[in-house]
């Protein structure tokens, strides 16, 4: 039985959820304190984004900061304090669960696009390279400043998505100087895939959406499997697989309504089956 799906009313504690025409939006909403993340909001940023495998309605993610920043990362007082007082059994469980967002966020089907401005940092800037695009504000500062608290910069996946996005070398610069990466680095190296007046940002954030809720979501979401998966195969393996992925596609009726509307030089219309 399913029992993961997010209900029509849901309203989350530790962030603002909002839904329309196939687009989920989550806001960090702690302005004040630029949208800084506790126990309790990792955990439910983790559920929610596990709940989505079973939510067919939604058809791609935007996720955003309130007040013009989008994450400072984890909460000094609320998260760093009490970990100085934990011991290994507590370390390891808190490690862990952070990293299973960053697992629920690649294993959720629906295309994530991060909308960075002002601050991105630490959990922040894993929360936007764990999205599938990023677009970014111009005066967006983004920091993996783990080195600069005095933690390895190896926390939540940086050590293994990080070269994949930017390059080795790039990677290993930010993660061991824990310095800011600007926007303008950021689009060169390949981290951000546009950068966007801060003014348009939210709105051409839902622009880009809008175009992956219009596509046909059931081939969006084994695109971003394959993405995920052909990580670790052989080009043998990785085409063997990209084969059975796309004679899968070739089965939905999203395919075939392609096929009918290039007969009939219309645009087609993918309802994702």
């Amino acid at each position: 039985m399913i029992t993961a799906m997010i209900p029509a009313s849901f309203e989350p504690e530790h962030f603002l959820w909002a839904y329309a025409d196939g687009i989920a939006t989550i806001t960090l909403n702690r302005p004040e304190r630029k949208n800084p993340l506790t126990f309790e909001s990792y955990a439910e940023l983790r559920d929610t984004f596990r709940a989505l495998v079973y939510q067919t309605d939604v058809k791609a993610v935007v996720v955003r900061g309130a007040g013009g920043n989008f994450c400072s990362g984890g909460d000094v007082h609320e998260i760093i304090g009490p970990l100085v007082e934990m011991q290994m059994t507590g370390l390891l469980a808190f490690t862990r669960m952070t990293g299973d967002l960053v697992k629920a966020m690649r294993g959720c089907p629906q295309p994530i696009i991060s909308a960075v401005q002002g601050v991105c940092a630490g959990a922040g800037a894993i929360i936007a390279m764990a999205s599938d695009i990023r677009l970014a504000a111009p005066e967006a500062k983004t920091a993996f400043l783990f080195n600069r608290v005095g933690l390895a910069g190896c926390d939540m996946g940086a050590c293994a998505i990080l070269p994949r996005i930017i390059g080795h070398g790039r990677a290993a610069e930010l993660l061991f100087y824990g310095r800011s990466m600007s926007a303008e680095e950021g689009e060169r190296w390949g981290f951000f895939n546009r950068i966007v007046p801060a003014e348009d940002l939210d709105n051409e954030a839902q622009a880009w959406a809008e175009k992956l809720a219009a596509g046909p979501a059931f081939a969006n979401g084994m695109t971003k499997n394959q993405l995920n998966q052909e990580w670790s195969m052989s080009l043998d393996m990785a085409l063997e697989a990209e084969a059975q992925a796309q004679a899968i596609c070739m089965q939905t009726k999203d395919f075939e309504r392609a096929y009918h509307a290039f007969l009939a030089k219309q645009q087609p219309i993918f309802e994702g089956d």
